[in-house]
Formats: C-alpha cells, structure tokens, sequence
C-alpha cells in the first residue's frame, strides 16, 4: 500500500503492527507511529501491543499510560489519514479491537494468565490444552511493574534480577578464566585474544541453541502442566511480559547452572589452558548478551546494527515467535534458514 491514499479502512491498518511498520487509529485518524518506537518514553513494545488498533484507551488511562496534551499534539505529526467509517467500525468491534495482537495467529484470552496474582501457581493449576497455552503465552501483555511470579517476596526476589548485576557476576569469572589459564596452567599470553574471540563464537551458538532448541521448544512440549510450567518459568514468562524490566536478563543462579555443561565441554575440548580462555569469552559473551537484550527491549540504540536487531528481536516478540532466534547477532539464523524477515 502507498501512502498516497487518504482514508484507510479498520482491516487496512490492522496489517499494519510490526516494529516495520505500526500504524494505530485515534478518534478517526489513521497514524504511522513507526518511526517513533525507539523513542517511546514507555518502550517500543507498549506501542506495538496496541499496533494496528484504537488506543483513545489506552491513552486515556490516566493510571498506567498518562499521556500530556504534548503527547497528543505530538502524535499529529504522524497523521497519515482517516478511518473509513472509524466511529462506527469503533463501537461495532470495541470488544475485539482490545485484544486484537501483533503475532497474528490469536486472540489475548481473559481465561489465561492474571499477571496480578501469582503466576507460577496458576499454570501449575490449570488445564490448559497445549495449543491454547503456546497460542496464550506469545501473546504479549503489560503490567505496571513486575508482576507477582511465586507470591512470597522471599522467593519472588530470586526472580527479579536488575541488569546491572550482570557484569557484577560475569566480569570477575571472566577475568579469573583468563587469569587461572596464564598464570596456571601455562597458556601463552599472546593466545588468549584468538582464543578469547573463540569462546565469543561459541556463546553465539550456545545463544541460538539455547534459544531455539530449548526456550522455543513448543512443537515438543509435552502435553501437560509440570512441562507448561517449566516452560513459562524458563522463558514463557518473558514472552508473555516483554516489558518486565526485572526479567529481562538470567538471574545469575539460573545462568551459572545452565553454563556447566557447556563449561565442562569447553574444557574438555580445548588443550589445557586455552579451554579456560575460550570459556573466559564464553561468559564474556554471555554477559553482552544479557545486557545487549536488555537494551534492545529498554534503551534507544545509537547505532545502526543495534537499531537493527531491536527491530529484528521485536519482530520476534511481535511478529512471529518461531523465527528470529539470534539476539546479539543473526549468524546462526542465517546457517539454519530461521531468519525473521
């Protein structure tokens, strides 16, 4: 479609509602906020839940998304045209237009997930089929806050992880590898930046892996609610709450067990001393994935290939979640054909 056109129609701007292209409608107006969802005070997902749909709303709320007279006059700068019967199209699809999702292969259900009581005992309790919990989960919603995971603050704290605990954690072991390698173990100083840039290598394909192969693992998810558990726990939650500030890097606890197989494999792997270098870069790796999804989610990247994978990790959230598996890169997206495009 070229912008040429004056008036749209309410299925014309539905279409229209990956971080590519987001168009939304307010009060009979058409606007093509694509351009403005790295600046968004309240992140770029906030606006793409509500790609292609009314959002009087949700700008109205004066709780959660208080919104300035500035706001709206900004907001004019994207005008773009009308909405072909828009007042009518509004009252005759309210209900529906305030589920309506980006992924495009469902509706938001109000008999999944209540983020505002505890969310583990929930998925534990119900009885959902498979495909309703997989359809469920990829469907983003959004809460003010971190919503309640275990309930009690004594378990809860072990879910909310600021990113800045992330280099705490991950420098000194990546520090103490190289280190205990050299000083050690005898590997050669001049070693340790080819082999350094080898344990990079390899996070980026622990990355994908994990990613793809285990926190996407639906097709094989059994069909019952000890596996749905597990499922959100691991990575269902992030997908279901994108824009939980708390949950977007892996509590260090979590991230050590998952990195003892690959360590020990590593290890084993590379000769003496050089093993420890290249697991150096692999946590080194993992760290700048951590902080790197982070900022794809909260920040407004500055360069040009940040601005493109925040572009490509939201269309994995809001586009089509069984693609895209790459964060930090799309090398292992392009090896196995699971390129978002």
């Amino acid at each position: 479609m070229t912008m040429e056109f004056a008036t749209f129609t309410a299925a014309q701007v539905e279409e229209h509602r990956t971080s590519r292209s987001v168009w939304v409608t307010l009060r009979g107006k058409v606007y093509d906020v694509t351009d403005f969802i790295a600046d968004h005070p309240g992140g770029a997902d906030s606006i793409l839940q509500h790609g292609g749909i009314d959002i009087e709303e949700i700008m109205g709320d004066e709780n959660t998304h208080a919104h300035s007279k500035a706001a709206y006059k900004m907001l004019e700068g994207y005008y773009i045209g009308t909405l072909v019967n828009g007042e009518e199209e509004k009252d005759k699809d309210a209900a529906t237009a305030k589920t309506a999702v980006a992924l495009g292969f469902g509706r938001k259900s109000s008999d999944f997930i209540d983020p505002t009581r505890p969310m583990l005992a929930q998925v534990w309790g119900a009885q959902f089929t498979k495909e309703f919990y997989v359809e469920q989960v990829h469907l983003p919603r959004q809460v003010k806050g971190s919503a309640p995971l275990f309930g009690p603050w004594y378990l809860e704290m072990f879910s909310l992880t600021p990113w800045w605990i992330i280099p705490l954690v991950y420098i000194p072991i990546t520090i103490y590898n190289i280190h205990h390698a050299v000083t050690e173990l005898g590997a050669s100083l001049h070693t340790v930046p080819a082999f350094f840039a080898v344990g990079i290598l390899v996070w980026t394909f622990v990355e994908y892996s994990l990613h793809r192969f285990l926190f996407h693992i639906d097709e094989f998810l059994p069909d019952n609610q000890v596996a749905f558990t597990l499922h959100f726990l691991l990575h269902g939650i992030h997908h279901f709450l994108p824009m939980d500030k708390m949950r977007l890097v892996m509590p260090p606890a979590l991230g050590l067990v998952l990195s003892i197989p690959v360590y020990k494999v590593v290890i084993a792997l590379f000769p003496v001393g050089s093993g420890n270098i290249v697991a150096g870069g692999a946590y080194c790796g993992f760290m700048l994935y951590d902080l790197i999804h982070y900022h794809l989610h909260h920040a407004r990247p500055y360069t040009a290939y940040l601005r493109e994978m925040k572009t490509y990790h939201l269309d994995h959230h809001y586009k089509n979640a069984h693609l895209g598996f790459g964060i930090t890169n799309k090398l292992w997206d392009y090896v196995f054909n699971t390129e978002l495009k």
